[in-house]
C-alpha cells in the first residue's frame, strides 16, 4: 500500500468514527486529505531555487565562468528538483556583478529508474538488498516502545477512532508533510499534537529506518553507494570509471553524458540513496550500532540523524581544493553545511584529507562492496544478464 493511501485511510477512519473533534484536535472536523504522491511542492521548489543559490554563492570563483554539469535519477519529482536548482543557480549568476550566463537552461542528463536500469542515483539492482526487511523490523521494534502512550493520549481525544500504533506514526507523518504542502508553509496543526520529546523520539525512529534500512546497519546498505563513489573517484582524479556494480556504463563512456575536468557538477537523486553513498564513502565511522529499543541522542550517535543527514532538500558537498603551499590536493565533505571528520583517512581539524588518501581509503567501493552477495543464488549478475 503507498503511503499516500494509507494516510488517506487513517484520516478516513477518524472522521467515520469519532463525532466530536476538541482543543487541538478541532482543526480535524473540517480537514480533508488532499496530499499527492511524489510531487515537488511549492515549498520544495523554493528549497531548491535556493538550495541552487547557495551553490553559487558558495563557489562563485568558479561558478563566474563555469556552470554545474548536471544529471538527474528519473522520476518527475527528482527532474524538477535538479531544473529549480538550476533556476537559482542562474539567477545568482546573472546577478553577480553583471555575469552573463548564455548557457541556460542548464541541460538536465536523466538515468532511467525502469526497471533493470544501471542508476546510482536510485538503488534497485540489488536482489537480495530489495528483499531485506532489518529497516522496517527496526522501526517497528521501536515504534513498540515509543507509540503506546502517545496512540493512548489519541485514542482518548478521538474516542472510537481505536488507532493503532502504526496509526500513531501515520499521523505524525502528516505534520512535515502537510507544512511542506501548504502555501503559508505555516506548520500543520498536525504538528501541535505531539510534544517536542515526542518529535524527538519521532525523529530517531526515521533515522533507524535510515542507518538499518540503507546505512551500516544493513549488511548490504553500504554497497547501494558504491557506484556513486566509484564514479565520484573518477571525478576527483580525472580518470574514467571503473566498476561493476550500478554504474550505468553506456552513459559513463560517453564524455557528453559523463564528462571529466568539469569544476562543478550537481547530481539528484533520493534520501535513501545518500544515505547508502555516506555508508558507502566510510562517513560517521564513529557512530556505533544503534539501540533499537531505547533512544540514542545525536551526540551519542556522532551527528548520525535522519534530521541531520537527509532533511528535506539534503545535499552534500564533495570539495577538491589546493592550499597554499601544499603540492597536493585535498578533498573534504559536507553534508547540509558541517563538515565532516573523514577520520577514515585522517582529516585535518578542517575536516580536510590528502586526495591520495581519501582515494585509498575507498577500498571497500573500488573493490565492489558486497555486491556479489546482491545475487548469490539467483543467477543474475546485475549487468540485465543471466548466467
Amino acid at each position: 500500500m503507498s503511503k499516500t493511501l494509507a494516510y488517506s485511510q487513517v484520516i478516513e477512519k477518524i472522521k467515520s468514527k469519532v463525532r466530536i473533534f476538541r482543543g487541538d484536535f478541532a482543526f480535524l472536523a473540517n480537514y480533508s486529505y488532499t496530499l499527492g504522491a511524489d510531487q515537488l511542492t511549492d515549498f520544495g521548489k523554493q528549497e531548491l531555487v535556493n538550495s541552487g543559490r547557495a551553490f553559487f554563492s558558495r563557489y562563485e570563483d568558479l561558478a563566474r565562468t563555469s556552470v554545474p554539469f548536471v544529471r538527474a535519477s528519473g522520476q518527475r519529482r527528482v527532474i524538477d528538483s535538479a531544473h529549480e536548482f538550476n533556476k537559482g543557480f542562474h539567477r545568482a549568476k546573472t546577478a553577480s556583478k553583471g555575469t552573463k550566463d548564455e548557457e541556460y537552461p542548464y541541460k538536465v542528463t536523466v538515468i532511467s529508474e525502469a526497471a533493470g536500469s544501471n542508476n546510482t542515483l536510485e538503488h534497485g539492482l540489488c536482489t537480495a538488498f530489495e528483499a531485506s526487511k532489518i529497516g522496517p523490523t527496526a522501526q517497528r521494534t521501536y515504534a513498540s516502545v515509543f507509540t503506546p502512550p502517545i496512540t493512548a493520549r489519541l485514542n482518548a481525544n478521538l474516542p472510537n477512532a481505536n488507532l493503532t500504533l502504526t496509526d500513531t506514526i501515520f499521523i505524525m507523518d502528516l505534520c512535515p508533510f502537510e507544512t511542506v504542502a501548504s502555501s503559508s508553509s505555516i506548520p500543520s496543526p498536525f504538528c501541535a499534537l505531539f510534544t517536542q520529546a515526542e518529535w524527538k523520539q519521532y525523529d530517531y525512529y526515521q533515522t533507524l529506518g535510515k542507518y538499518y534500512g540503507y546505512g551500516p546497519g544493513n549488511p548490504l546498505g553500504p554497497t547501494q553507494g558504491v557506484g556513486f563513489v566509484n564514479e565520484l573517484v573518477a571525478r576527483l582524479i580525472g580518470k574514467a570509471v571503473v566498476d561493476h556494480t550500478s554504474v550505468n556504463r553506456t552513459l559513463d563512456a560517453n564524455p557528453n553524458t559523463f564528462p571529466l575536468g568539469r569544476n562543478l557538477y550537481a547530481d539528484f537523486g533520493h534520501d535513501n540513496d545518500m544515505t547508502a553513498v555516506f555508508a558507502a564513502l566510510g562517513l560517521y565511522t564513529s557512530t556505533i550500532p544503534l539501540s533499537m529499543t531505547d533512544m540514542m541522542t545525536v551526540e551519542e550517535m556522532h551527528g548520525y540523524s535522519a534530521a541531520w543527514t537527509v532533511p528535506f532538500a539534503a545535499r552534500a558537498y564533495f570539495e577538491k581544493l589546493q592550499c597554499e603551499g601544499e603540492e597536493e590536493e585535498m578533498a573534504r565533505v559536507l553534508v547540509n553545511g558541517r563538515v565532516l571528520p573523514l577520520e577514515s583517512c585522517g582529516g585535518d581539524a578542517f575536516g580536510r584529507c590528502m586526495l591520495g588518501r581519501l582515494v585509498e581509503s575507498l577500498g571497500f567501493a573500488q573493490g565492489g562492496g558486497h555486491w556479489n552477495q546482491c545475487f548469490e543464488g539467483s543467477g543474475e549478475t546485475g549487468n540485465g544478464e543471466v548466467e
